[in-house]
C-alpha cells in the first residue's frame, strides 16, 4: 500500500484558507490516502496586537486577516518558512496571487520532492517579464501560470488547476458549489478530486487544463466590462449581453492561443469545457459578485480615480486581476492583428489603461459581430 500523499497549500489569502477548511477536512478523515498534517505556506505579518499571523493560526485556528470568522481544521499548520512549508509534499496547492508566482517558485527551488503533483488554483496569466520577476506587460511569449510553475519547478512531475464559480467566502461557509480539474492524468485527476471534493463542493474532472485555466483569466475580463456597465446604470438585459459576448470571446481566444504551435489543439478545445463550472457557471457568478466587478463599478462611479487607487481602497491588500489580464491578452491580439475580433476585450483595456472613457464601453455591445 502507497503511504498517504503529504499535502502542503502554498499561499493563505482569503482564497487559500477557504481550501485549507476544505483539505484539512478532507485529509483527516481520509488516512489512508492523505497524511493528516496539511501545511499552509503564510507570509508572515505581525497583527495589530503584536502577534504573528502564523501563531495565530496554530493557537486559534483562524486566519485573522484574510479570512476571519472561519475556523480552520486544528490538522491545518501555518508554516512561515516556504522551503520548509513545501519539502516532502506529495501534493502541491498553489493559491497566491499570479503576480507573486515567480518569486515563490524560487523560494521553493530545490525543496520540491521529485514525482510531485501540483494543482493551480491561480486565476490569471503571465507575461515574460512577469516569469522573470518583473512587473510584467513587458511584451514577449503568454504565459499559463501552470506552465510557468511547471518549468520552474522541475520535480512537479504532473500540473493540473482548479477553476470553477467559487467565492471564497461563500465556500468557506460551506454554502454549494461546484468546481473544474483540469488534469491530463485521470489518475492523478481522482487523486485530487477525492482532496477536494465534500458533498457541498463538488469536483468535476475533465483533461483540458489550459482550458480551464485560461477559463478562470480571461472570465475576469468579462467582470469588468460587467462593472462597468453597473456602474452606467445599465440593468441585467445589458449584463446578460455582457456574459453572452465574453463567453463568445472566451472561446474565441482559447482556440486561437491552444492553436499556436500545434493545430490538433484547437480542435480539442470543447464547447463542453466551458459548460462545466469552470466556464459559464464562474463568469455569470463573478459578473455578479467578485472585486473585479466591483472595483469596476465603483471606477465607472467615481471620475478621476484609477483601478489602482480603487484598488488599494477597497480590496485591503488583495490584487485585482482583470485590468492585469486585459492589458495581456489585448498585446497578444494586438501582435497577431486580431483585436478588432475582440471588441469586448479591447474596450476594457482602452478603458483601463488608455484614458477611454467609460461610456464607450456600450459601444462594443452594440457593435459586436453576431458570429466569432
Amino acid at each position: 500500500m502507497a503511504a498517504p500523499s503529504k499535502v502542503c497549500i502554498i499561499g493563505s489569502g482569503n482564497w487559500g484558507s477557504a481550501v485549507a477548511k476544505i483539505v484539512g477536512a478532507n485529509a483527516a478523515r481520509n488516512p489512508t490516502k492523505f497524511d493528516p498534517a496539511v501545511r499552509m505556506w503564510v507570509f508572515e505579518e505581525t497583527m495589530a496586537d503584536g502577534r504573528k499571523l502564523t501563531d495565530i493560526i496554530n493557537a486559534d485556528h483562524e486566519n485573522v486577516k484574510y479570512l476571519p470568522g472561519h475556523r480552520l481544521p486544528s490538522n491545518v499548520v501555518a508554516v512561515a518558512d516556504l522551503a520548509e512549508a513545501c519539502r516532502d509534499a506529495d501534493v502541491l496547492l498553489f493559491v497566491v496571487p499570479h503576480q507573486f508566482v515567480s518569486r515563490v517558485c524560487d523560494g521553493m527551488q530545490g525543496s520540491v520532492k521529485a514525482g510531485a503533483l501540483g494543482m493551480s488554483l491561480i486565476k490569471g496569466l503571465m507575461d515574460d517579464e512577469e516569469e522573470k520577476g518583473g512587473g510584467g506587460g513587458g511584451g514577449g511569449q503568454l504565459r499559463l501560470v501552470s506552465d510557468v510553475i511547471r518549468e520552474r519547478l522541475p520535480g512537479i512531475a504532473t500540473m493540473a488547476v482548479l477553476m470553477g464559480a467559487n467565492i471564497a467566502g461563500e465556500v468557506a461557509d460551506g454554502k454549494f458549489c461546484e468546481s473544474t480539474v483540469g488534469c491530463a492524468d485521470g489518475e492523478r485527476g481522482a487523486l485530487l478530486k477525492e482532496l477536494m471534493q465534500t458533498e457541498n463542493f463538488r469536483v468535476s474532472v475533465v483533461e483540458e487544463r489550459r482550458v480551464v485555466e485560461l477559463c478562470g483569466a480571461l472570465k475576469n475580463v468579462v467582470a469588468v466590462g460587467a462593472g462597468f456597465c453597473d456602474g452606467l446604470g445599465f440593468g441585467d438585459n445589458t449584463k446578460a449581453a455582457v456574459i453572452r459576448l465574453g463567453l463568445m470571446e472566451m472561446i474565441a481566444f482559447a482556440r486561437a492561443f491552444c492553436a499556436e504551435g500545434d493545430t490538433s489543439a484547437a480542435a480539442s478545445v470543447s464547447s463542453d469545457t466551458f459548460l462545466q463550472s469552470c466556464g459559464v457557471a464562474d463568469l455569470v457568478t463573478t459578473c455578479y459578485g467578485g472585486r473585479n466587478r466591483r472595483v469596476a463599478e465603483a471606477f465607472a462611479r467615481t471620475p478621476g480615480k484609477s483601478v489602482e487607487e480603487l484598488e488599494g481602497e477597497m480590496l485591503g491588500g488583495q490584487k485585482l486581476q482583470g485590468p492585469a489580464t486585459a492589458a495581456q491578452v489585448h498585446r497578444i491580439l494586438e501582435e497577431r492583428n486580431l483585436a478588432h475580433r475582440f471588441p469586448l476585450f479591447t474596450a476594457v483595456h482602452r478603458i483601463c489603461f488608455q484614458s477611454a472613457p467609460v461610456s464607450e464601453f456600450i459601444g462594443c455591445l452594440q457593435n459586436h459581430p453576431e458570429h466569432m
